[in-house]
């Protein structure tokens, strides 16, 4: 009984301090994150979060802020080659994908496909736009109460001309909406997505 006692122990032991490591690791990433001001703190960011994905290999979570950090370096990059950033978005995000998919992946997996289509919007309208708008829908079939889908859609839609179906008006009325949510959005956990409220306040004053 004595050694089966010790080996439960160890056992669990072991077990909250991986669970202490994969936590520790996630608030250091946030922190980086957080921090960064320039496209290479960015993707220092996205590889730190990588790397955890590669150690841990079960939690999505790790790999989508890979994914988001590392979308950002294109943004962030003036310089930057879209397609080739949004071609290593798209592997990390799909590596979370394969553990869980959700409304925030699903949003990741539209600004993806709008960064690429911005690469030239005339020739890849129709392709990335329509990898865009379904995988807006897949996110409101997910959990249509989270903020950054209506977030994301705006941001799309400000730039699209009225007689397109886009322009100030339909962009502010879905930012509403995202602001309208963040006031009642509660993350499932400390690490999951709570981005996105400073860029709608943000996003509404150009909506006016």
């Amino acid at each position: 009984m004595k050694q089966i006692i010790i080996i439960l122990s160890m056992f669990i032991t072991g077990h909250l301090t991986a669970q202490t490591r994969y936590e520790a690791g996630m608030q250091k990433g946030l922190e980086q994150f957080s921090a960064a001001k320039t496209a290479e703190d960015m993707a220092a960011a996205s590889a730190f979060f990588e790397r955890i994905a590669d150690a841990e290999k079960d939690k999505w979570l790790p790999y989508y802020y890979a994914a988001y950090a590392n979308h950002l370096t294109g943004w962030m990059n003036p310089k930057a080659d879209k397609d080739k950033v949004a071609e290593k978005s798209k592997d990390l995000l799909s590596k979370a994908e394969v553990l869980e998919r959700n409304a925030d992946t699903y949003c990741m997996r539209q600004m993806i496909a709008i960064q690429q289509l911005t690469v030239d919007g005339m020739t890849r309208y129709q392709t990335y736009g329509a990898i865009a708008a379904q995988a807006i829908e897949d996110a409101k079939k997910a959990d249509a109460n989270n903020p950054r889908i209506y977030l994301v859609e705006a941001q799309y839609m400000i730039n699209v001309p009225t007689a397109f179906g886009g322009g100030k008006a339909v962009a502010k009325k879905l930012v509403e909406k995202s602001l309208e949510l963040y006031d009642t959005y509660k993350p499932a956990s400390a690490f999951h997505p709570i981005w996105g409220k400073d860029q709608a306040t943000k996003l509404l004053a150009a909506c006016q």
